[in-house]
């Protein structure tokens, strides 16, 4: 939460109300659920990645290519 707001800045209440109002007039109200929709399977598709890749970190497993044969 607090990265947001580091990326905000110093706005106040009423510039987010006025950033909804120009959200809610530029993409009308039949757009916005679909846009939140798209935006929640986003940040669930990264977390679900950032997970795999930490689990992969923690716990590696061999491959085939890094093993080495003999003759």
């Amino acid at each position: 939460m607090k990265a947001i707001l580091l990326i905000l800045g110093n706005l106040g209440p009423w510039e987010i109300v006025l950033i909804g109002v120009f959200v809610l007039v530029f993409f009308g109200a039949k757009k916005i659920p679909d846009f939140m929709k798209g935006l929640g399977k986003g940040v669930r598709e990264f977390k679900d990645a950032m997970n795999n890749v930490k689990s992969e970190i923690e716990n590696p497993t061999p491959n085939k290519e890094n093993k080495i044969e003999g003759n």
